[in-house]
């Protein structure tokens, strides 16, 4: 680990799944998600959020129509959990038919992209914590969409640890690697 990272403390209590589905939501909206055990609160979005995910929502539904023997597309509140004790909810992410092949479809315990959507109070978590659980459950690809900076990260999983592949902005096109023919114009899903 890289010195001056904040971790959680091992005095933390540590949540159980059945612990953390018993919980009541966060005041203020928003929801909470578990990483080995460690509970995080994420903050509701706000109205730019919901308007990239609409339109991320609908390039991915676009992809996911036309190759339906290739991938599924799950859209926000679909979780990745472990029994672990792991729970998270992506703001979207594909599947690939064939890992479909090996999971419940109501319990999916990891993806091939995933896409988060950087909110001022979620940012870091996103990027570090959240970014490295997914790597520990074999996502292939990460997408960090930057609301402030208007510009996808494109991170791709190389021998268990993230490789950026590219900061995209404006009409620079983003190719997925793991969904060849997915590709997405940052100027064009930015409000």
């Amino acid at each position: 680990m890289s010195p001056g990272l904040a971790t959680a403390s091992p005095l933390v209590h540590q949540y159980r799944l059945d612990e953390f589905f018993a919980l009541d939501a966060p005041p203020g909206g928003g929801h909470y998600e578990l990483i080995a055990g460690v509970l995080y609160m994420v903050p509701p979005p706000s109205g730019p959020h919901n308007l990239v995910a609409s339109r991320l929502n609908m390039v991915f539904a676009t992809y996911a129509a036309a190759h339906p023997q290739d991938c599924v597309l799950f859209v926000p509140r679909t979780p990745i959990w472990t029994p672990a004790d792991t729970y998270l909810e992506p703001d979207l992410f594909l599947v690939s038919a064939e890992r479909m092949k090996g999971m419940d479809p109501g319990r999916l315990s990891t993806a091939d992209l995933v896409v988060e959507i950087l909110s001022p109070g979620s940012a870091v978590y996103d990027r570090t914590a959240k970014a490295d659980t997914y790597a520990a459950l074999g996502v292939q690809e990460l997408w960090l969409v930057d609301l402030e900076g208007r510009s996808i990260e494109q991170r791709v999983l190389a021998k268990g640890v993230w490789e950026v592949a590219g900061t995209h902005a404006g009409s620079a096109l983003v190719n997925a690697t793991v969904f060849p023919g997915l590709t997405v114009v940052p100027a064009e899903i930015f409000p």
